[in-house]
């Protein structure tokens, strides 16, 4: 009551100069009380890319003599699929198979009989006077004789000199193990005391294939046997029949 009856005896102007500071006051006070505005946040820049960057992702690709890029794990899966492809090497006896029957792929039987010379084919030994102490089976043709009587009729034919010949050779051809290994059995092996004895044993079999040493006797069988492989550290060039030359069985069928 008195602080009006104070104010009604002030002049207007103070009285209007006390409620502008009151107001100002009231702002003021307002103003620092609200909540400061969200700040928002600004986008982080991203930093431009350096040449050495490039030039290390670049690192990584491979240019080829085309032109191409290819990549490390390309050129990884290339080398194995070009591994896996690569042509498989036949066997001993699928290549036996194939060269006498004349080339052709084959899974069966084709051939009847096979006749061939002991003597410098498949023994170490040369001479009929050479059995008549030893005999001894030559190691690097075994594998080669025991894919033969896999599959085909083989018949073992020599002229011996006497009886203990013809033991010697039985006992070298049994301890190597073609009697058990292979298919050949010991009634197929033929002994004759000369050479045309052994012409008629082939020409009695008539067999796709001859193996002989002696170039007389090849020359014989020319017309009767379809073909045959004169085994002859010198190569003869033959102009009859099917005559194949090798220095040895196991290299004709190397």
């Amino acid at each position: 009551m008195i602080l009006t009856t104070s104010l009604l005896h002030q002049d207007p102007r103070s009285v209007g100069a006390i409620a502008g500071l009151a107001v100002a006051i009231i702002f003021t006070y307002r103003f620092t009380r609200s909540p400061a505005p969200p700040t928002r946040r600004q986008p982080k820049r991203q930093a431009p890319t350096t040449s050495s960057t490039a030039i290390s992702t670049q690192s990584n690709i491979t240019l080829m003599p085309s032109g191409v890029y290819s990549s490390s794990e390309d050129l990884r899966a290339q080398n194995t699929f070009d591994e896996f492809f690569q042509p498989v090497k036949p066997t001993l006896g699928q290549i036996v198979r194939q060269k006498l029957n004349e080339g052709r792929k084959v899974t069966y039987v084709l051939l009847n009989a096979v006749t061939c010379r002991l003597l410098g084919v498949i023994l170490e030994e040369s001479s009929p006077e050479e059995l008549q102490t030893k005999a001894t089976v030559r190691p690097s043709v075994l594998d080669v004789l025991l894919e033969i009587t896999k599959f085909c009729d083989l018949y073992l034919m020599e002229r011996v000199i006497d009886d203990e010949s013809e033991k010697n050779v039985l006992l070298a051809l049994e301890n190597a193990g073609i009697f058990t290994s292979g298919g050949l059995v010991k009634d197929k092996v033929l002994f004759c005391s000369t050479e045309n004895g052994r012409t008629s044993f082939v020409r009695q079999l008539e067999p796709d294939w001859h193996i002989d040493t002696n170039p007389e006797i090849v020359s014989q069988l020319a017309r009767f046997i379809k073909y045959q492989i004169h085994v002859s550290p010198v190569k003869t060039e033959w102009t009859t029949g099917k005559v194949l030359s090798s220095p040895s069985l196991e290299q004709f069928f190397g």
